[in-house]
């Protein structure tokens, strides 16, 4: 039974998440749909992230076995067809080795998130961003994200309900960046690990837009992440902004396409 990567791309305003649940739309169900009108199913397919609600993806990865041997190109193609009119398309598809799987091969997920500052409501961007009413000041929040950088217990910054064994992560990266626009002060926040707790990038992102907006100084950050307490965190800011941007293996399954 051939085992099949797949880099996917969504719009995650219409969905409960990625995980399939009962009587919500997910994403995973979506393809799981699209897969059994090629094959009979039941299918499960597992991804590198089950990101929340209204979070979208860029980078997504997940994995599906089949019976039949499939070109790569035809399975997406086909794929493509079925999931209309969702808005979740495969962008690449790759055989891997049937010891290859999304999640637990990953060695790195990064993570983007789109904030934009202004009066103005969005319009051609609602829903894929974060609109702040006040200027940030993007050096402050840097100096905030510096102190959340490696090896660290973020029970701070993760969701009541986590359900990972421990709270210890290594974040590799927190880059914040102000982006050229007509239309506002549009921020890039580019996040990298190895793997996340739940909420946790939110978590960061809502802390540091306490920073940008003055009601926190960098070193609050420091002093939050220290506690050790969900109720030292800054608010969760809203999923429209983020994006699963990708996802890193030892080896790039699609590099050979």
């Amino acid at each position: 039974m051939p085992r099949y990567a797949l880099k996917i791309e969504y719009n995650g305003a219409p969905f409960s998440g990625w995980q399939r649940q009962a009587q919500q739309p997910s994403v995973q169900a979506a393809i799981e749909h699209a897969l059994a009108k090629l094959e009979p199913g039941p299918h499960t397919i597992a991804a590198a992230g089950r990101t929340d609600a209204g979070v979208h993806a860029t980078g997504q990865v997940a994995q599906c076995d089949l019976s039949r041997d499939w070109d790569p190109f035809r399975l997406s193609e086909a794929l493509n067809y079925h999931l209309k009119p969702h808005p979740v398309a495969v962008l690449d598809c790759a055989v891997v080795d049937d010891s290859w799987h999304a999640r637990f091969s990953a060695v790195e997920r990064r993570y983007l998130f789109k904030l934009m500052a202004r009066r103005a409501p969005l319009t051609t961007d609602a829903g894929q961003m974060w609109r702040v009413m006040q200027p940030l000041d993007i050096a402050a929040m840097q100096a905030g994200a510096d102190h959340l950088l490696g090896r660290h217990d973020f029970t701070t910054f993760r969701a009541a309900g986590c359900q990972a064994d421990s709270p210890v992560r290594t974040l590799d990266e927190l880059t914040i960046a102000q982006q050229p626009t007509h239309s506002g002060q549009l921020i890039h926040i580019h996040v990298r690990a190895r793997s996340f707790l739940h909420n946790q990038v939110r978590s960061f992102v809502g802390t540091l837009e306490r920073v940008g907006s003055g009601q926190w100084e960098p070193d609050d950050v420091r002093t939050a992440l220290l506690a050790r307490d969900r109720s030292a965190c800054g608010p969760v800011c809203p999923p429209s902004g983020l994006y699963l941007a990708g996802v890193k293996y030892p080896v790039d399954p699609f590099a050979a396409d």
